[in-house]
């Protein structure tokens, strides 16, 4: 069986890219298409697989200014050469759900989410008012258009969370199975000493993550506050913190791993759709500190396992730091909650439901 992986592009490692890694484990043969690759920047597990690329991959300053091509990315989608492929398999967060699968072919899509710039989140990429905003709309609209028609080119849906699913269902008119993304627990270990005395942030620095929010509250806190990431907000962000935030940058695994599991707690303010990050959280030992939103409903219960608060303010971010500090939560209990999310678990879903699938093609075939 011939099988295409399709992914959006493969220039760091993030959740989406964690969700891909597992999938290369899984199965060797396939072949990954993506808008565009930088070498180095993903796993070893997923550079060797032969990976193909779309004509983005020429455009010139690519590798760092990816984004601005945003406007060719349905069309140097839709341009992958699927022919000859069982199976289509893409894992979309912008536009690897739009890849054309060949007549007969059976499609899958793990949809980390509706991308979020041109549905719910348009208003904190593009905050109304503005130049940019006057600029983009107009592509915003023909780019809802595609992502809502392309939305037929997939058979099965997966969400990784039910919060996911209740945006496809909102965005695509479309019902889909939730499993929940891989967390490598083996990753994690509860450090045998008690925490260090900071907060910690591990993130992309993108606006709906709302790291600003933590910069702010902490502003008024006498704690530390260390935050490892990068991205495209990261000069505004420096520029407001106060001396106790401190930026550590992108770390390497083992480094995240290891902060991990020294932290008082993670903190996280924005609604995302699923959120790894507090599950390795979980598995190091560490409570999680967030807003009461999106998939951390589905991975951190108020009091249990973390402290959720219900405004998304620096106030009410340090309301939830102070009851954290005034009540232990035990490290063997975090990481038991966090067995739920093990990437051999996501491995055997995925596998039964790709047999499950391609079976029930066959029977189609064979009528």
């Amino acid at each position: 069986m011939r099988i295409a992986i399709v992914h959006d592009w493969l220039t760091g490692t993030r959740g989406g890219e964690r969700i891909l890694e597992a999938l290369c484990e899984m199965l060797p043969t396939a072949t990954i298409f993506s808008l565009l690759h930088v070498p180095g920047t993903v796993s070893k597990a997923i550079e060797e697989h032969p990976i193909r690329t779309s004509f983005v991959q020429r455009l010139p300053l690519v590798r760092e200014h990816y984004r601005l091509y945003l406007p060719l990315f349905p069309k140097a989608i839709e341009s992958l050469d699927l022919s000859g492929y069982d199976l289509v398999l893409s894992v979309s967060h912008c536009a690897a759900k739009g890849a054309v699968p060949p007549t007969g072919t059976v499609s899958i899509c793990i949809c980390l989410t509706p991308m979020r710039y041109a549905w719910d989140q348009f208003d904190s990429y593009f905050p109304p008012r503005t130049v940019r905003r006057a600029l983009v709309t107009p592509f915003i609209n023909r780019l809802r258009k595609w992502d809502r028609e392309t939305s037929d080119r997939v058979q099965h849906f997966v969400a990784i969370s039910e919060f996911v699913a209740g945006r496809i269902k909102h965005y695509y008119g479309r019902q889909s199975v939730v499993i929940y993304p891989p967390v490598d627990l083996s990753r994690f270990t509860i450090a045998p000493h008690p925490p260090e005395d900071y907060y910690l942030i591990v993130s992309a620095f993108a606006p709906y993550k709302r790291l600003d929010i933590a910069i702010e509250a902490f502003k008024g806190l006498d704690r530390k506050l260390k935050i490892i990431g990068e991205g495209q907000h990261e000069r505004q962000l420096e520029k407001m913190a106060p001396r106790n935030v401190e930026f550590l940058g992108a770390l390497p695994d083992e480094e995240v791993a290891c902060r991990l599991s020294r932290c008082r707690a993670l903190l996280f303010p924005g609604v995302e759709d699923f959120g790894i990050v507090p599950v390795e959280s979980l598995a190091s030992g560490r409570p999680v500190i967030a807003f009461a939103a999106g998939g951390i409903l589905e991975t951190v219960e108020d009091g249990k396992t973390g402290f959720l608060f219900a405004e998304q303010t620096p106030a009410s971010l340090v309301e939830a730091i102070h009851r954290s500090e005034n009540l232990t939560l035990e490290p063997e209990k975090l990481r038991e909650a966090a067995q739920k999310f093990d990437a051999d678990i996501f491995k055997q879903k995925i596998g039964k439901l790709i047999l499950e699938r391609m079976a029930a093609a066959d029977r189609s075939r064979e009528l």
